[in-house]
């Protein structure tokens, strides 16, 4: 229900204060990364891109039951896929969907000891996927000492998927 709260939000400001729907973004830390990763798997016709600071891939802390919602497996970077099954999730989530996916930068900082660095990877396996793009950076780089940044798709600004490890 949270998903559609806050797309039944977005909805709400983009009509009465006339916002432009090209240039609407998520973004959140932890589990509002996570929410970023779902909001944009679940509304890709909604958001024009995300960021996602130290999140999970989306589908992954999904656990299918009310009372038991704390997914140790995921957080701790033990659930794996391969890129075309993160993708599927997505996919699975809005059938018939054939537009073009949001524009999706991942950040996770390589120490971090609540979610693992694993999903680091794991989030760009799922968004490369779903944009039809290589896992193979078009570009890496180190903007700020002890930062990695990593361009999929382009070597530009308006890259469709970027990495940045901290």
């Amino acid at each position: 229900s949270d998903p559609v709260a806050i797309k039944s939000m977005i909805d709400y400001a983009l009509t009465t204060y006339k916002g432009d729907p090209a240039r609407v973004f998520a973004t959140g830390a932890s589990s509002g990364a996570m929410m970023t990763n779902v909001m944009l798997g679940l509304y890709p016709d909604v958001f024009a891109g995300g960021v996602a600071f130290m999140g999970v891939p989306f589908g992954c802390f999904a656990t299918g039951s009310a009372s038991s919602t704390w997914n140790s497996q995921c957080y701790g970077g033990q659930t794996t896929k391969t890129a075309q099954q993160w993708g599927d999730l997505v996919r699975q989530a809005y059938p018939g969907y054939t537009g073009k996916y949001p524009r999706m930068q991942a950040w996770h900082g390589s120490t971090d000891s609540t979610l693992s660095y694993n999903n680091f990877a794991e989030e760009i396996e799922q968004w490369t996927n779903l944009h039809g793009i290589s896992q193979t950076p078009a570009l890496t780089d180190s903007p700020v000492s002890g930062w990695t940044r990593t361009r999929y798709g382009s070597t530009g600004v308006n890259a469709p998927v970027e990495g940045i490890s901290v």
